[in-house]
């Protein structure tokens, strides 16, 4: 049974960009769209008011019909992070964010959205701070743990329904440990692929994944610092999504000691990122 995708806004232009880019999702994958808006700090004495989000609605509307989507309306009234989050994990969505336009004195004292949804929701997130249509070309982040792999199957969904232009990437860190893997690792990151390591079995099985679906992959590895390297990809690369995968649900206290390097990434990124957990069979 596919997913449904949860499309949402809070009134904020510049999530219409979910919007855009959630309704090109739902035709490529042929799932059903719920549109969540919500009302925050809805003044009593304002009630007859004109509000932001009945022109998003209008426009979506308009969006939906034209490319024949099936869709539901919601709106719901309260803070848009825990609203969101809580519809997002009271079924199997997909759910689609954009920047909900917070302002920098609350970004600094909580942290941006995407870090709390990354946390609090547990299905797959779509983060779109730029709608980059079309898709032509994809960048999927290969680590070491297998963490990409859900959020990577279903990138490659919608890649086949595009036929993008796949590129597997894989940054070898600086390590503070020195293991027999890890030596073989920073020794050889070059080529990888071809050595008998966690690290090198994963890349060729992504590259068996992509090519198991018609598809044509491409591996770039790097060593350095993992976030930077990704930015530098990204900024050089012109890619239209990025796809990783989440420690979250994995283990339940690598968080605490490790970086996240998804939200991390999203904080800079000007392409849409899908993430979704690490789960163990």
């Amino acid at each position: 049974m596919k997913p449904e995708l949860l499309i949402t806004t809070n009134g904020y232009k510049e999530t219409w960009k979910a919007i855009e880019y959630g309704a090109w999702f739902a035709e490529a994958m042929q799932v059903k769209i719920t549109l969540l808006g919500v009302t925050e700090s809805l003044n009593p004495a304002a009630i007859d008011d004109h509000h932001p989000l009945e022109d998003l609605f209008e426009r979506a509307v308009q969006l939906f019909k034209a490319k024949g989507l099936i869709y539901n309306l919601e709106v719901q009234n309260g803070d848009a992070e825990g609203m969101i989050s809580k519809r997002a994990n009271s079924g199997d969505f997909i759910t689609v964010v954009s920047p909900l336009g917070r302002p920098q004195f609350r970004r600094w004292l909580v942290g941006r959205s995407i870090r709390h949804f990354m946390e609090t929701i547990a299905n797959p997130i779509l983060y779109v701070p730029e709608a980059r249509l079309p898709l032509n070309r994809l960048l999927i982040c290969v680590g070491g743990l297998g963490y990409e792999v859900n959020a990577e199957n279903l990138a490659l969904q919608i890649v086949m329904k595009s036929q993008a232009e796949v590129t597997l990437l894989h940054i070898v860190p600086p390590f503070d440990l020195d293991y027999p893997t890890t030596r073989v690792a920073s020794e050889h990151w070059e080529d990888l692929i071809n050595t008998d390591t966690i690290l090198g079995r994963n890349l060729r099985r992504a590259v068996e994944t992509v090519e198991a679906a018609g598809l044509r992959a491409n591996v770039e590895v790097r060593k350095g610092n993992i976030v930077e390297e990704i930015n530098s990809v990204l900024k050089t690369g012109n890619y239209d999504l990025l796809c990783m995968g989440s420690p979250y649900g994995s283990n339940a206290l690598r968080h605490l000691y490790a970086p996240n390097v998804t939200a991390e990434v999203a904080e800079s990124a000007h392409c849409p990122i899908l993430t979704a957990r690490h789960k163990q069979i």
